[in-house]
């Protein structure tokens, strides 16, 4: 289905509201189903891409992003196409963009740091970048959610099908002590699973892609993981050993004592050298939401797998009441790899 006869809850831009579906076209659209007067059903799906349901108000010029949640009647299922995946990772590259020019102007630079109530740091550039990239959000799709990691929840709804979620610094503490391996993270997410991510890393000029169905990109050329199917081979990365506590440290210490070389330092750039078949495991405990769903499409697009410490996939529903919770994550190139290191973390 192209972007313009999608629902305005989906992924109208501002000039495109007043277009809402209506009827069926037959050279888009399997036959609908009329359930109520007021609603029409049309089912439509496209191999490779995720079925999002959706219910079309057909006397209604406007509809909140959560409509079909709030109101339980009929269902539309759309299919991402190639148009609609195009849309969003157009209006994505704007978000990085956009961040990238507010970081490098700070970058290398003298301003003040704060500590924010968990004792992280955090800047001037984290939350301009942040703000940045929320204009381009609301100017564009002013029916999606927004949840940053510096403002939180942004929405007139409590709740939204499509929910950006935005890191604009992973890795502040790399950026303030001048090291160019932090990075800008972009995520949208249909009801908590991530559809579209960004891993921007603004001082290099690289930029990672991963979309719904598609091959992972790096600057526009396509990439993927490496194999490695023995823990005995695996270069490992992750942040820091000091984030591990407790029980944490000791699994990830029985899964470090089994690679080939065990990494620390890149932040969310980690994941990107994984994508990128440079890197085989990255196992980090505490991430919260904002620091990990960008990263799903970007490794699974490239052929890897990423999922908590019990091998259980990852998703989070942001909402207004939402408080980003803490996870276990590992990541793999490899998924033969990946089994080996849940086996070794014996996470119960």
């Amino acid at each position: 289905m192209h972007l313009q006869m999608l629902s305005q809850a989906n992924f109208f831009s501002q000039n495109q509201r007043s277009r809402l579906i209506t009827h069926s076209s037959p050279s888009l659209l399997l036959p609908s189903n009329i359930v109520n007067p007021n609603f029409t059903v049309i089912r439509h799906s496209t191999p490779g891409f995720p079925l999002i349901s959706r219910q079309i108000d057909i006397h209604s010029r406007s509809m909140s992003s959560n409509s079909a949640i709030s109101n339980h009647v009929g269902t539309v299922e759309v299919g991402f196409e190639d148009s609609d995946l195009d849309r969003l990772a157009e209006v994505a590259n704007k978000l990085a963009d956009a961040s990238g020019e507010v970081i490098r102007m700070y970058f290398r630079k003298s301003f003040d740091i704060l500590d924010k109530e968990d004792l992280s740091p955090v800047t001037i550039a984290d939350q301009a970048a942040e703000e940045a990239m929320v204009r381009i959000i609301q100017e564009h799709f002013p029916h999606h959610a927004i949840y940053g990691e510096e403002n939180g929840w942004k929405c007139k709804d409590k709740i939204a099908d499509y929910v950006w979620v935005l890191d604009p610094i992973d890795g502040t503490k790399s950026f303030i002590t001048g090291k160019p391996l932090f990075g800008t993270l972009i995520a949208l997410c249909y009801k908590g699973k991530p559809v579209l991510g960004i891993i921007d890393q603004p001082i290099l000029r690289e930029r990672w892609i991963g979309l719904s169905g598609r091959k992972t990109t790096l600057n526009g050329q396509e990439i993927s993981t490496r194999k490695c199917g023995k823990l005995s081979q695996a270069y490992l990365y992750t942040t820091s050993p000091h984030l591990f506590k407790g029980e944490a440290e000791v699994a990830f210490t029985r899964v470090r004592d089994k690679v080939k070389v065990p990494l620390y330092g890149c932040d969310c750039y980690a994941y990107a050298l994984l994508a990128t078949g440079y890197v085989d495991l990255v196992i980090e405990s505490g991430l919260k939401p904002y620091d990990f769903l960008s990263l799903i499409p970007v490794i699974e697009g490239a052929g890897g797998r990423i999922t908590d410490w019990k091998g259980h996939d990852l998703n989070w529903e942001a909402s207004a009441d939402s408080h980003a919770p803490s996870f276990n994550v590992v990541a793999a190139g490899d998924k033969q790899l990946h089994q080996q290191a849940l086996d070794a973390l014996q996470w119960p």
